[in-house]
């Protein structure tokens, strides 16, 4: 799966990241073995973790204000990804490249994604929390997936779905970088999938966080492209290849 030819593909020096102000001199020449082409390879999927309401609760504020109400809330960082999320799903459709929707499982049980004490639903939160943000939801047909640990591959029928459509490269937008999407990346690296993180089509509570994990991923086992970038590169796709 990895090992197949750039459908699509761009350079590693023409690029910006938002841990350029967190990477010191010290931290890029440690790194300098990871540096290769990036892109997309063969068909394409696009895999959307977690995008339910409960992360966006509260509104566009910082994570810090709205945690004594609203505990699962990623803030200004959540809405703030809302518009790079819909257009690469826009594109991902416009080109027809699948999209794939992971949510977890909204029954409080022993099993848990992560050991945060919260759980279950926000005391001030509606009740629709555990359903799909309106702006990320599904299309009629696309395909929904329901795991109970972090990773989307973890216990899932996923690796099936991809597989059964040939996919070589799966996008992942969604959240928590340091959280799910940093599990599902490296469980999509080990499965033999290429991987791509959508920079600005994931989020984090805290953006130190959002940064550090970008970086360690997009050196060891994902490409890290921004939105436009992705668009741009699902656009170059020959008419075939996501399919």
């Amino acid at each position: 799966m990895s090992g197949a030819e750039f459908a699509a593909s761009v350079e590693w020096d023409t690029l910006r990241h938002v841990w350029d102000d967190v990477a010191d001199p010290d931290m890029r020449t440690i790194y300098q073995a990871y540096r290769r082409t990036l892109g997309l390879k063969g068909r394409v999927a696009l895999v959307a973790v977690d995008l339910y309401n409960k992360a966006f609760e509260g509104g566009p504020l910082p994570p810090r204000e709205l945690q004594n109400t609203y505990p699962s809330s990623c803030g200004k960082y959540a809405h703030t990804a809302v518009e790079p999320i819909t257009r690469v799903f826009a594109a991902a459709r416009r080109t027809a490249v699948p999209v794939i929707h992971v949510t977890a499982n909204a029954a409080a049980g022993p099993i848990t994604a992560t050991n945060r004490r919260v759980g279950g639903l926000d005391p001030a939160g509606p009740a629709d929390q555990w359903d799909f943000h309106p702006a990320l939801a599904p299309a009629p047909g696309e395909v929904i997936v329901v795991k109970e640990r972090a990773s989307a591959f973890y216990g899932t029928q996923l690796v099936a779905e991809l597989v059964s459509r040939g996919i070589s490269t799966v996008l992942v937008v969604g959240e928590s970088t340091s959280g799910c999407v940093r599990a599902t990346v490296v469980d999509a690296c080990s499965n033999g999938f290429h991987t791509v993180v959508v920079e600005d089509g994931v989020f984090d509570r805290s953006w130190l966080n959002h940064q550090v994990n970008l970086f360690d991923l997009h050196h060891k086992y994902a490409d890290v492209l921004d939105s436009a970038t992705v668009i741009g590169l699902l656009e170059r796709l020959p008419a075939a290849a996501p399919r």
